[in-house]
């Protein structure tokens, strides 16, 4: 037989079951081509593969689309927190607060080093401490640091943050059902070859030609050889001559 190659994405391993699945109940010379059992699961497989699948997807799609967004937010985030740290820092150096209140806000005293702002959860760890610091220190009668004032950080931040724990829930999903996806290739696949292989047992006294137009109505991909596409054109060229 020439060489069949299994599916190599989920899409196409979908439709290589429903393929051999639309075939139930056909039989060659009285004898069915696949078992009732073997329907039966691939039915089941089927089922819970696509499912993942199609929630893999959603998620995935969710997450492209909601991405468009959030980078933008992020920037934006950072740069009120950033400011608003340097703004910090520029009012301690003229003496205008104490250097010791940075303790309040998470930062070291003795550094005028910004912190690192890097990932979505570093701008979201010191959004978070940037916030609550200045929020006590003015209700315990301190004066609010202005341009940016932490309202306007607050507001920037509250966009990116709501956007964010979205994004790790997407994420987290997405790592799952991916996961899943992964872990039952290999029983679909598994369960293909064993289709496969009845289907090609119940045609394999038919001529090549023949063989392969009733093996690829179960879904099975054939890479044909030189010898074998001009072993085909035979056949063909003979059945013409006999029906002439």
């Amino acid at each position: 037989m020439p060489y069949r190659r299994l599916p190599n994405t989920d899409l196409s391993r979908i439709a290589a079951l429903q393929a051999a699945i639309k075939m139930e109940g056909h039989k060659e010379n009285g004898e069915l081509v696949l078992s009732y059992q073997t329907i039966r699961d691939a039915q089941q497989i089927l089922t819970k593969f696509r499912n993942l699948q199609r929630a893999y997807q959603q998620y995935y799609d969710q997450f492209i689309q909601m991405s468009k967004t959030f980078r933008e937010e992020q920037h934006m985030a950072h740069m009120y927190i950033s400011h608003f740290i340097q703004v910090l820092n520029m009012t301690i150096q003229r003496g205008e607060l104490r250097k010791d209140i940075k303790e309040g806000y998470g930062l070291d005293p003795e550094s005028t080093k910004m912190p690192t702002l890097k990932s979505d959860h570093d701008v979201a760890e010191w959004g978070e401490k940037i916030i609550r610091g200045e929020e006590q220190r003015i209700a315990h009668g301190g004066v609010p640091i202005y341009n940016p004032n932490i309202a306007k950080v607050k507001v920037h931040f509250s966009i990116f943050a709501d956007h964010y724990y979205n994004m790790n829930t997407l994420r987290q999903n997405i790592a799952k059902y991916l996961q899943e996806l992964t872990d039952m290739r290999p029983l679909v696949d598994d369960l293909l070859q064993d289709m496969w292989n009845q289907v090609e047992n119940s045609y394999s006294e038919l001529p090549l030609s023949a063989r392969l137009d009733k093996c690829q109505q179960y879904g099975i991909v054939y890479f044909l050889r030189t010898s074998e596409k001009k072993q085909i054109e035979a056949e063909k060229m003979q059945s013409r001559l006999e029906f002439i």
